[in-house]
């Protein structure tokens, strides 16, 4: 990137008072929310320029390197600004968790008021397939934070081959499901297959958006060949 092509970019930025502007970091698979910091011009030319995150600390009052002491880096994947120019959105690949706590998100402390006892479930609340969602951001976590003793830090320990092996083993049990005609046993093992695809997804850091974006290409490439386009 060369200096002009920065300026250009910081031109556009409406930067504080103090040079600042404030950065909200999400991870580019599950779209979780992790993290705020704040960002000059010179920590936002080196986010772009390394492909890393780099923020501005108000208590130190220096530059610092997402990851550079706890291997916790982020890779950028984008970064935008909002319409107004005075606040920057940074999708990245997240290493571990995002923040020092050791949680996956920043924003881990839930302060809304206690739902009644007939308030729908998360899963409900986003829709049909809500629940993916869902288990997208638990998963998201247990790469992350890897509590022991969690299934899915045991899968994520162990690495691609295992869980490889696992999506094979579920995706036979499906076909034996359907072959036995029973639904009972389809339901089950076909949600175990979709939740070993789930983890497959994290850990090669693709996001279901992405899935479902091809999903939705392929529907329309379908409709015009159907209508003769």
């Amino acid at each position: 990137m060369t200096e002009t092509t920065f300026e250009a970019i910081a031109a556009t930025i409406k930067w504080d008072e103090n040079g600042l502007v404030p950065a909200i970091v999400q991870d580019a698979a599950s779209k979780d929310v992790l993290m705020m910091a704040y960002m000059n011009r010179d920590s936002l030319k080196l986010t772009l320029e390394t492909g890393e995150t780099w923020f501005w600390s108000r208590s130190r009052n220096e530059l610092w390197h997402k990851g550079a002491t706890s291997g916790h880096i982020q890779k950028v994947r984008s970064v935008k600004a909002d319409c107004d120019g005075d606040t920057l959105l940074v999708t990245v690949d997240q290493t571990g968790p995002a923040c020092h706590t050791g949680a996956y998100s920043c924003f881990h402390r839930d302060v809304s008021p206690q739902p009644s006892s007939d308030a729908a479930a998360p899963a409900e609340d986003g829709g049909r397939f809500g629940i993916l969602s869902v288990l997208e951001t638990v998963i998201a976590k247990r790469d992350a934070e890897r509590p022991e003793g969690a299934y899915t830090t045991y899968l994520f320990e162990k690495g691609l081959d295992k869980i490889l092996k696992k999506v094979g083993e579920e995706t036979a049990e499906v076909i034996i499901a359907a072959k036995n005609r029973s639904p009972d046993e389809l339901r089950y093992e076909t949600s175990d297959l979709i939740f070993h695809l789930l983890v497959l997804l994290r850990e090669q850091r693709l996001p279901l958006d992405e899935v479902m974006r091809e999903l939705a290409t392929r529907h329309v490439a379908k409709m015009r060949t159907d209508l003769g386009a």
